[in-house]
């Protein structure tokens, strides 16, 4: 099953095995230890699922805003 992303302003919108929810960017930043904009889309997958499929290369959230 696939893990949807969309990345707004204030942290990323998930959809993860049929379930909604928001990570907020506070709760990134302290996750990762980066600044939200460095953050890439590799990094929040792997805070959402064990074994995120990592298809391409890791984006920027600040490439993505």
């Amino acid at each position: 099953m696939s893990t949807d992303l969309t990345f707004t302003d204030d942290g990323v919108d998930v959809v993860y095995e049929g379930t909604e929810f928001e990570l907020e960017k506070d709760l990134i930043e302290e996750a990762t230890g980066k600044g939200f904009r460095d953050v890439t889309d590799h990094e929040v997958l792997r805070i959402v699922a064990e074994e995120p499929d990592l298809d391409g290369e890791p984006v920027r959230i600040g490439d993505v805003l």
